[in-house]
């Protein structure tokens, strides 16, 4: 895996254990020697993981559109700086440009890139690692209610259990390092057999 996307805040949030993790994500890609594709912003946990990547050697490529590029504030001195017309297609390049994907604490925005991404996965778009980083306990509520989904049956639990989890930066990467996707259910099958008939 040679690019991991980070999603996360362009806020650092109330807990220092954020801003902590953020920073031992951005060093523990560059240390591993992975690039980090994430949303090009300066402030916040956004800030605070390309900052501690570049500060460790890494290549940390951004993705913002232009009208975030000031509100966000564009970083300038990444490795590259993609900026884009739409939020749609920042995050088609972002995807476009990584090996997997992780969420650390955010807002609705890093919520909405995560689901997506996870959505695309089960859709059989692509194969890549989707990771959460829960960082006390931030994301709790959200793994209920995927779990919740499950019991009501409109979540597979082959599906749900594909989803990488851990409050650890390095242990994370380390599964989603490891991950292998297996094809799940209906959404899969389809996909093969349009393909099939083309």
């Amino acid at each position: 895996m040679s690019s991991i996307c980070v999603y996360c805040g362009s806020s650092p949030g109330n807990d220092p254990a954020f801003l902590e993790a953020a920073t031992r994500m951005g060093a523990s890609l560059a240390q591993g020697g992975h690039k980090l594709v994430y949303g090009g912003g300066n402030v916040g946990l956004m800030g605070a993981v390309a900052d501690a990547a570049l500060m460790a050697g890494g290549e940390v490529i951004g993705v913002i559109p232009e009208m975030l590029a000031e509100r966000e504030l564009a970083h300038d001195r990444l490795t590259t700086l993609h900026t884009v017309l739409t939020m749609h297609e920042r995050k088609f390049r972002m995807a476009e440009l990584s090996d997997g994907f992780i969420a650390m604490p955010g807002g609705i925005g890093t919520l909405e890139e995560i689901i997506e991404i996870f959505v695309w996965s089960q859709l059989g778009v692509h194969t890549k690692p989707c990771g959460i980083l829960n960082i006390n306990g931030f994301y709790d509520p959200l793994l209920s209610f995927l779990e919740h989904m499950t019991s009501a049956q409109f979540l597979s639990s082959g599906h749900l259990a594909q989803l990488q989890v851990d409050s650890d930066p390095e242990s994370l990467l380390s599964k989603m390092l490891s991950f292998r996707s297996v094809p799940q259910g209906k959404w899969i099958e389809r996909a093969q057999n349009s393909s099939a008939h083309e």
